[in-house]
């Protein structure tokens, strides 16, 4: 019998929503009733989302891309011979040469799409666990040590150096410390983590396991959002396959080193983003912001030092680990050292993930890979780190994306996450949205984010309903900057961000009510 031709089909929940799991079956059906033998492995996205389903081929010298595949087109491909990596209008070439790939600099995201989630052995194939190896044979300050002379910084809001928070945690004296991964992805626009977790789980693990020997922890938890079933699913068994073949444990690989990992769901709350909120919700409590100081890495989760990082600053641990400091710090701009996966989402041609280095301008991102609206009108504005993120004009988008050009933009550069609206947007509406956001997930326990988000609300719909009023916008700033000034967290203190920069730069859409 003929050795089998291995197709992969992605179980990306982007890939499942336009129906990969019938072309799996369709793929597998007409393989079997031409009696060609087909190895099928369900990957992960190589995030060209609008290639979705992407189905991939392996030949003798590479891979072919055939995308977007439905079902009624399995046979045709079939017949014209894509097994073989045969032309047809579906197919791309092979998928490292797709130009939207072929430029990036993928380190976090080099797997995703490549392997099989779910096989430590495909994982190994292509250097997994070599920063974790490394990291064994290190002590605890030798390993925060690399973190830190790498310039790795938070892939969240602050950009905190890691290494910095790791050696507060490593010095904290207590009888337990815990890692906790916050993968509550509730930013607009952003898929980064969840792709991550269902494209290549084992990534997270050895992140985290990194962590842990880092601060000296032994227990670990992962805050997963409840709206990610198959991302919760696929971490859930690459945790049970890592502890079967020791890469968790009492005893990791004959280490003498233990850590213990979990999978936590949270209840669909925006406000536990927030670290502090997070481990209320962790310890079984209504998810609000604590007040700070205590640092959670002084008395975070029960009381015990805690280092939190987000799903894509642990995942990039194992590149430093693997490859050394000064390989990932040469990466990126200024100081936002190394890469950072940038989702393009909104009223985009090319929606997906584009992993580069800090400082790439904002117009590549949304023109060079991104191709420009899907609607075919001008840009007006791209909202950067969320839905609490600036707006930006059209006429600035040759700002550096990294941490400090961000700032003094106005804006910050958050998750990655990027939405594009054209010229069709009205931006008093988009300033209305934020508000009304803030004031339906507040977590209500301090008065400037509970409070002044609701009047914010009433003052925009004042403004929309009718008229210009001076006194409303003096009116509207000054609550801006009680929120800005005295919330007591990001989501009250961020509010302000998109509202002020819809203000600043399209103040004609609050003059005159414009309209399309």
């Amino acid at each position: 019998m003929s050795r089998p031709i291995t197709v992969y089909v992605p179980r990306d929940a982007a890939a499942l929503s336009v129906g990969a799991d019938a072309v799996a079956r369709a793929i597998l059906a007409e393989a079997e009733a031409r009696h060609l033998p087909v190895r099928l492995i369900r990957n992960g996205s190589r995030g060209m989302l609008w290639l979705e389903p992407l189905v991939e081929v392996v030949t003798a010298n590479s891979r072919m891309a055939y995308g977007p595949v439905t079902p009624d087109k399995v046979a045709e491909l079939f017949d014209a011979g894509f097994l073989e990596g045969a032309s047809h209008p579906l197919c791309h070439g092979p998928t490292e040469d797709i130009l939207y790939l072929k430029h990036q600099n993928r380190l976090t995201f080099a797997r995703c799409g490549v392997t099989d989630p779910l096989s430590v052995e495909d994982y190994r194939a292509h250097g997994g666990f070599a920063g974790l190896e490394r990291a064994l044979a290190l002590s605890s300050d030798e390993i925060v040590a690399e973190v830190t002379q790498s310039g790795l910084r938070g892939r969240g809001g602050a950009g905190f150096p890691t290494g910095i928070k790791w050696k507060t945690v490593l010095d904290a004296r207590a009888d337990e410390k815990f890692i906790c991964c916050n993968a509550d992805e509730g930013d607009s626009g952003t898929f980064a983590d969840r792709m991550i977790i269902e494209g290549d789980p084992f990534l997270l693990i050895e992140g985290m396991t990194i962590a842990a020997l880092a601060v000296g922890a032994r227990q670990g938890f992962v805050y997963l959002r409840s709206e990610y079933p198959h991302a919760a699913a696929t971490l859930r068994d690459a945790i049970r396959i890592a502890y079967r073949q020791d890469w968790l444990g009492e005893d990791i690989h004959g280490s003498g080193r233990a850590f213990h990992l979990e999978v936590r769901l949270g209840a669909g709350s925006y406000v536990c983003g927030e670290e502090t909120a997070m481990l209320e919700s962790l310890e079984g409590k209504r998810g609000m912001v604590r007040a700070k100081p205590p640092l959670p890495a002084m008395e975070g989760l029960f009381g015990k030092p805690t280092a939190i990082n987000n799903v894509l600053t642990l995942t990039s641990v194992p590149v430093v680990l693997a490859r050394g400091a000064a390989f990932y710090r040469d990466f990126g701009a200024g100081r936002s050292h190394g890469t950072q996966p940038f989702q393009l989402a909104g009223n985009i041609r090319y929606g997906g993930l584009v992993e580069l280095a800090f400082g790439v301008s904002l117009h590549d991102l949304i023109y060079r890979y991104g191709g420009g609206t899907a609607s075919g009108r001008p840009v007006r504005a791209v909202q950067v780190g969320g839905p609490l993120g600036a707006y930006i004009p059209a006429g600035r988008l040759e700002v550096s994306a990294d941490y400090e050009s961000m700032a003094e933009a106005g804006a910050m550069l958050g998750h990655g996450g990027m939405v594009v609206f054209d010229d069709s947007v009205r931006m008093e509406r988009m300033a209305r949205f934020a508000m009304e956001f803030c004031a339906k997930e507040s977590c209500g326990k301090c008065t400037p984010c509970r409070i002044g988000s609701i009047r914010g609300v009433e003052i925009l719909d004042r403004l929309a309903g009718g008229g210009h009023s001076e006194a409303d916008l003096a009116l509207l700033e000054d609550l801006c900057a009680v929120m800005a000034e005295a919330s007591l967290c990001a989501m009250g203190g961020l509010t302000p961000l998109p509202v002020r920069s819809a203000l600043e730069h399209f103040p004609e859409d609050f003059v005159s009510g414009r309209t399309a």
